[in-house]
């Protein structure tokens, strides 16, 4: 599983390095959990993304810094922010949409849609397994 996910996350940079984008597998997946609901915390951002929250927190001001991301207050909470794409991060991520899809067509290839299901019978159930 370890040398496989490393030929993917090694393929996403690939492919947003070649279309001038600078984001990695990684950070990726938050621009995308936030492209699809904006305005959802760090603690949403962790849970989703299944990483603890000094990893989003360290992402988070990455992609900041970047430009891709902007925090604002929770109106009744001072101490929480909402996360939102800015217009960059929408941008970028409209950039690299295409070619992470191509990326999964290129994983799924030759595979059926019943290796599929299992594929994600098993994964679900190593999942559970370590719950």
């Amino acid at each position: 599983m370890d040398k496989t996910l490393k030929i993917i996350k090694l393929n996403y940079l690939k492919a947003f390095k070649s279309l001038g984008l600078d984001f990695t597998a990684e950070q990726w997946v938050i621009l995308d959990m936030l492209y699809q609901k904006g305005g959802i915390s760090q603690t949403e951002l962790a849970n989703g993304s299944f990483k603890d929250a000094p990893t989003i927190s360290r992402i988070i001001d990455l992609l900041e810094r970047k430009n891709l991301v902007q925090r604002e207050r929770f109106e009744n909470d001072r101490r929480r922010y909402k996360i939102f794409l800015t217009e960059k991060g929408k941008a970028d991520y409209e950039t690299a949409l295409p070619a992470v899809h191509k990326l999964r067509e290129q994983g799924w290839q030759r595979l059926s849609d019943e290796d599929y299901e299992t594929y994600l019978r098993i994964m679900n159930q190593i999942f559970k397994n370590f719950e």
